[in-house]
C-alpha cells in the first residue's frame, strides 16, 4: 500500500523517508535517476526491507545550480536559505552573488551569516564588505562558532518555525553550525551516513534535521561547493534578480537594454551616480558575459 512520506536524505538513486510517525526507511527511485529531493513529499511503496519511490508532490519551490553540463538540486519546497561564510577563508563576493541570484530566482528568502567574528581584522574588513547587501534588504548577522556569541540567538529566532537550507563553500562551519543547533545531529548524520553507505556526509549528501520535537522547525545541511552556475537564468533576465538594479533597470530607454552600452540606461546613470557600486557592476558584467556565452552554442 501507497505511503505519504518526507525525503530527509539523499544520496544517488537512495533516499531517506520519514513516515508520520516518525520512522524511517531507505527508498529507491524507479529509474536510473532520482526523482526525489530533501524537503519533497513522496508517495512510496514497501519492498520488503526497503521501498520504492513511487511520484513525489508538487513543490512550491526548487533551490539548484546549474552550469553549462548539469544541474545539481540541493533541495524542495524550502521556506528560507541561510548562506554562510566566513571572515577566513576570504569569501568570493561572485559567488555569494551567484547564490542570491538563485534565490531571487526561486522566490525563496536569503540570510548571510558571516561566521568567525573572533578574528577582529579580517571580520572587520568582510563585515564592511557586506553592507552593501543590508542597503538590498538583506539580514546580515554575525557569528563565531568557536565562542559563545549574542547574535547567536537572534538568528535562530529568524529559523523557528521555518525549513532552512545551509549552503555554504567547504570549511566555512555549516556542520559545525547545525551540531551547534541540534547536538544529537552528528549521532542522527552517522546513521544516515551508515544506512545510504555514502561516506562523509560533509562532501556527499544532503540531510534534514528537526530542530524541534513538534518538528516546526528544520535546518537541512548540504554539500559544499568551489562553484555556483547560474545557467537557468537567461542573460537579459539577470538584472531583475539583483536588487540594487532592479529599480534602475526600469528607468532605461530600451526595454532589451543590456546595461552595457546603451544610450539613456538607467543601471549605468546609477552606477555614475554612487548608487549602484562598482564591484557589483564588474559581477553584472561577468555574469553577463557567461551567461551570453552559454547560449550562443
Amino acid at each position: 500500500m501507497k505511503q505519504l512520506g518526507l525525503v530527509v536524505s539523499g544520496h544517488g538513486r537512495h533516499v531517506m523517508v520519514e513516515s508520520p510517525d516518525g520512522s524511517r526507511r531507505i527508498c529507491r527511485s524507479r529509474g536510473k535517476k532520482s526523482l526525489a529531493l530533501v524537503g519533497d513529499r513522496v508517495w512510496w511503496t514497501p519492498t520488503e526491507d526497503e521501498g520504492t519511490i513511487d511520484s513525489v508532490e508538487t513543490r512550491r519551490n526548487e533551490f539548484f545550480r546549474q552550469d553549462e553540463l548539469r544541474t545539481k538540486s540541493f533541495a524542495a519546497n524550502i521556506d528560507q536559505l541561510l548562506i554562510l561564510i566566513a571572515a577566513e577563508p576570504e569569501f568570493s563576493e561572485t559567488q555569494l552573488t551567484r547564490a542570491l541570484i538563485s534565490a531571487q530566482a526561486a522566490q525563496i528568502k536569503a540570510l548571510i551569516v558571516l561566521n568567525k567574528s573572533d578574528l577582529t581584522v579580517p571580520f572587520d574588513q568582510a563585515w564592511r564588505r557586506l553592507q552593501i547587501y543590508r542597503t538590498m534588504g538583506y539580514d546580515l548577522f554575525s557569528l563565531s562558532l568557536k565562542h559563545d556569541h549574542p547574535s547567536y540567538e537572534v538568528l535562530f529566532q529568524s529559523l523557528k518555525g521555518q525549513m532552512t537550507l545551509i549552503l555554504g563553500p567547504s570549511g566555512v562551519g555549516k556542520s559545525t553550525f547545525i551540531n551547534t543547533a541540534i547536538p544529537s545531529a552528528q549521532i542522527v548524520t552517522q546513521e544516515i551516513s551508515q544506512a545510504l553507505n555514502s561516506g562523509k556526509h560533509t562532501t556527499t549528501s544532503t540531510n534534514l534535521y528537526w530542530v524541534d520535537k513538534a518538528h516546526h522547525t528544520a535546518l537541512i545541511d548540504s554539500p559544499g561547493f568551489q562553484s555556483f552556475g547560474i545557467h537557468q537564468i537567461a542573460a537579459n533576465e539577470l538584472s531583475h534578480f539583483m536588487p540594487d538594479f532592479k529599480t534602475p533597470a526600469q528607468d532605461c530607454r530600451f526595454y532589451n537594454c543590456t546595461h552595457l552600452h546603451e544610450p539613456n540606461c538607467g543601471v549605468r546613470e546609477a552606477l555614475a551616480q554612487g548608487l549602484i557600486e562598482a564591484s557589483r557592476y564588474k559581477i553584472y558584467q561577468q555574469l553577463f558575459e557567461e551567461l551570453s556565452s552559454a547560449r550562443s552554442f
